[in-house]
């Protein structure tokens, strides 16, 4: 029988799972990750978790493949301890770009890393703001998949009027913007482009008035930031009033960081699903919201096998 609750945490993100811990009131589970001279991982867990429901908060955010393992050590290590239960809650999940086949001879990698996490035995998977939707179906185990809409709509109403215009980057992103609009009732504008390769896009076209609105950029993530900063200086020359984005995964590899200091936005609000970088934490434009309370509150709903549908908007 299932008695208990417990939330693990590996290296990824700490601060997250203390959060989530002080949202559902529980302490933290005792969980010892270390590293051998050769860099292999060791996973011990330190209370027993016989019949426990375990949950274990670890974002595959970078080192990806160095905090991929963890989650897979440590599911494998709380299996062989005859956990009642395994969730895995990966706020972040890496290599979901990687959900198709765009030429030749190229991998799936989300669903090698699906079939990865099924096989060391999770139970049940959540996460937040997938890149694709459809990579719920690469796993062959339950997924919960959670919107950072909630938390990012409680921010921008109370400083984002009836001017604004919620922007989509990309085609792809067209129904989220188009989420966060009716929920504002704001306007809709998206911007046409086209990337030649990896980590490269040109803005092409806006498709949308913005001119004297505030545009406010919509994402799920933003990496080396290239295409926002690019979206941000064709919006201002569209004639927009002000640019700001909101992203549910601050990434913010290579450059993103200087790009965005440069660039004319006014603000950058992300949520903790990543640990933000020292210089990324120094960066006046970047606003930091907190997914703790959203990721709690499945949680607890999951434990005591309450519905979690009203969560999923």
């Amino acid at each position: 029988m299932i008695k208990a609750l417990t939330i693990f945490s590996g290296n990824a993100n700490r601060d997250l799972a203390e959060q989530i811990c002080k949202t559902v009131e529980v302490r933290p589970g005792a969980l010892e990750v270390t590293t051998f001279s050769d860099g292999e991982i060791f996973v011990e867990i330190g209370e027993n978790v016989r019949g426990v429901n375990c949950f274990i908060v670890q974002p595959t955010c970078a080192p990806v493949n160095q905090h991929l393992m963890e989650l897979l050590v440590t599911i494998d290590a709380l299996k062989r301890a005859s956990a009642g239960s395994i969730i895995a809650i990966v706020p972040y999940f890496g290599y979901a770009r990687q959900d198709r086949k765009v030429k030749p001879r190229t991998p799936i990698t989300a669903k090698l890393v699906a079939d990865l996490v099924t096989a060391a035995g999770a139970d049940r998977v959540v996460t937040v703001d997938l890149h694709a939707g459809q990579i719920q179906g690469f796993f062959d185990i339950p997924v919960d998949h959670l919107f950072s809409m909630p938390v990012m709509i409680e921010y921008l109403r109370q400083g984002h009027g009836k001017d604004s215009v919620f922007v989509s980057p990309d085609a792809g992103g067209v129904e989220r913007a188009r989420a966060y609009s009716k929920r504002l009732n704001a306007t809709l504008a998206i911007i046409d482009k086209r990337r030649e390769k990896s980590n490269v896009s040109e803005v092409m076209n806006i498709i949308g008035d913005v001119k004297g609105k505030d545009a406010i950029v919509v994402d799920d993530m933003i990496d080396t930031a290239g295409t926002l900063t690019n979206a941000a200086r064709a919006l201002m020359e569209a004639g927009a009033r002000t640019v700001s984005a909101c992203a549910t995964h601050a990434v913010f590899s290579g450059p993103a960081i200087k790009r965005i200091e440069e660039s004319p936005l006014k603000e950058v609000i992300v949520t903790d699903t990543i640990p933000l970088r020292p210089e990324a934490k120094a960066c006046s434009k970047i606003k930091q919201l907190t997914v703790a309370r959203l990721l709690g509150e499945a949680i607890k709903r999951i434990h005591h096998g309450d519905s979690i549908s009203s969560l999923f908007i």
